[in-house]
């Protein structure tokens, strides 16, 4: 399965209003986009013109059929063909509206009085049937998707080809770190011991007893565990494999690598904190400049 990108954008246009609509005279077009960018969740929002809202329940229900995760914003709208951008209020339908409105205000005195965007609104549909878009907008919305689902493929491939990068320079900074642990310890040990030799010798002007090298060692030993890092090497060439299975495999795969990104970022921290030696400090920053820039990736993967 392909990896998704969460941000993308997609618009789709149809022209020809429904037969004996009034839109139909005007030359209407229908128009739809639609926007995505990262999110925790799938959250969508819609701005649809007035004579679209009803369709907001089955757009809606087309967009999560399609998207998991992402903040989706749909806008759907009408514009006129024409030459004319606004229809001019016909003289009767001003004296009907008029009329209507002195009738409401005298039962209800405190209504508010008709503005001009609403009886523009109204005009729209005097002489002719509201135009069904009940057809053409579901038809537009799955193409307009299909764009959008084709431009978040390409998005997250380039994602994947990025991390997968990124995995491979880690995997070579893991290798680099190995056979320098056990240099160290041994290197530990027999600095730790040497150090106690020459204080037993200084304080006592004596050989050192045995009991005070077989101590020296068991402090020496336990030093050398405290600055091993040979787990925190295992443990992050374990969550490389899993990041690479999971790119590779594709899919939902964004709270998953997040995760994952966040148990690396820390095993770097406990390479960096426990280093007693130059190189191994160069190879944790390292680590963590290549999983910060990871981490900023996996963000905007579905």
């Amino acid at each position: 399965m392909p990896v998704y990108s969460m941000t993308g954008y997609a618009s789709a246009q149809h022209s020809g209003a429904p037969a004996g609509s009034a839109a139909e005279a005007r030359g209407g077009r229908l128009g739809l986009e639609i926007r995505s960018v990262n999110s925790r969740f799938l959250d969508l929002s819609f701005r649809l013109s007035e004579e679209l809202r009803q369709h907001e329940p089955a757009l809606r229900e087309l967009v999560a059929a399609r998207i998991k995760r992402g903040k989706v914003e749909v806008r759907g709208y009408l514009e006129s063909t024409s030459g004319d951008v606004l229809r001019d209020p016909s003289p009767r339908l001003l004296q009907r509206l008029g009329a209507l409105q002195d009738q409401v205000r005298t039962w209800l005195p405190d209504a508010r009085p008709l503005g001009i965007a609403e009886v523009i609104r109204l005009a729209e549909t005097d002489g002719g049937a509201a135009a069904d878009w009940s057809e053409a907008l579901p038809r537009l919305a799955r193409g307009a998707l299909d764009d959008l689902m084709a431009a978040r493929e390409r998005e997250g491939s380039r994602v994947a080809a990025m991390m997968l990068g990124h995995l491979r320079q880690l995997r070579d900074l893991v290798q680099q770190a190995q056979p320098l642990v056990p240099q160290l310890v041994e290197q530990q040990r027999t600095r730790f011991l040497e150090r106690w030799k020459e204080a037993m010798a200084l304080a006592d002007g004596a050989a050192v007893p045995e009991t005070a090298q077989d101590r020296a060692l068991t402090e020496a030993t336990a030093f050398a565990i405290r600055i091993d890092v040979a787990e925190e090497l295992m443990r992050l060439g374990s969550h490389i494999d899993e990041i690479e299975r999971l790119v590779k495999k594709g899919g939902e795969i964004g709270k998953r690598l997040d995760f994952l990104i966040q148990e690396l970022h820390r095993e770097a921290n406990t390479l960096g904190s426990k280093s007693a030696a130059l190189e191994l400090t160069r190879i944790s920053v390292d680590m963590k400049v290549l999983i910060e820039q990871m981490r900023e990736q996996v963000q905007n993967i579905e």
